[in-house]
């Protein structure tokens, strides 16, 4: 029989408020409290909040606090990656974030999802279905990315735009819902 915790990263509905993924909660929580309340002066004990909390984490991520998660495991972040003020990862499933991605003040990466049904609602089951953002992308600030998700490589995200649907590869998306505006690929002013 499956644990609560290999049920939600499989996709499966499952329990959170099974006792293990309540503690691992909790310790993400811990974390993140002190990241977010620690000063600009202690880089060293940022880098050390930080790399206890995330799965992974690529040389020169700089995260501007606060910033919050649900478990912070999930998450794997590749080199140079930044996050502006007041960004939210719930990361009940993977999310995993290329080199060179740049997030705007208050992106919200939503991994988690509920039930249509209500009735099953009720239950307080709840699922997921992994994120994942390639390589040089840059989502602008205030966007929301849905469960399942992927942000193709080079790829930029208007300013509070809900990505509901996958982007390709070096397109400009924007809107609600978002959708692609036009590619870069041929982009010359880059």
């Amino acid at each position: 029989m499956k644990s609560e915790k290999e049920k939600m990263l499989a996709g499966e509905l499952y329990d959170p408020r099974d006792p293990q993924l309540l503690e691992e909660r909790h310790r993400a929580r811990i974390l993140t409290k002190a990241f977010n309340d620690s000063r600009d002066d202690q880089g060293q004990e940022r880098k050390r909040l930080l790399g206890e909390l995330f799965g992974a984490m690529g040389k020169g991520t700089f995260i501007e606090p606060p910033f919050y998660c649900d478990y912070g495991g999930n998450i794997v972040l590749g080199e140079r990656v930044f996050f502006n003020f007041n960004c939210v990862i719930l990361d009940v499933a993977a999310v995993t974030i290329g080199h060179h991605v740049m997030f705007g003040p208050n992106v919200q990466i939503y991994t988690a999802t509920h039930p249509l049904d209500a009735e099953q609602r009720r239950s307080g089951l709840e699922a997921a279905k992994p994120i994942t953002i390639g390589d040089d992308v840059w989502i602008g600030g205030g966007a929301i990315l849905c469960p399942g998700v992927t942000i193709g490589a080079r790829s930029v995200i208007g300013a509070g735009s809900v990505v509901t649907k996958d982007i390709p590869e070096d397109a400009f998306a924007a809107g609600n819902p978002c959708r692609v505006i036009r590619s870069l690929g041929d982009d010359t002013s880059r």
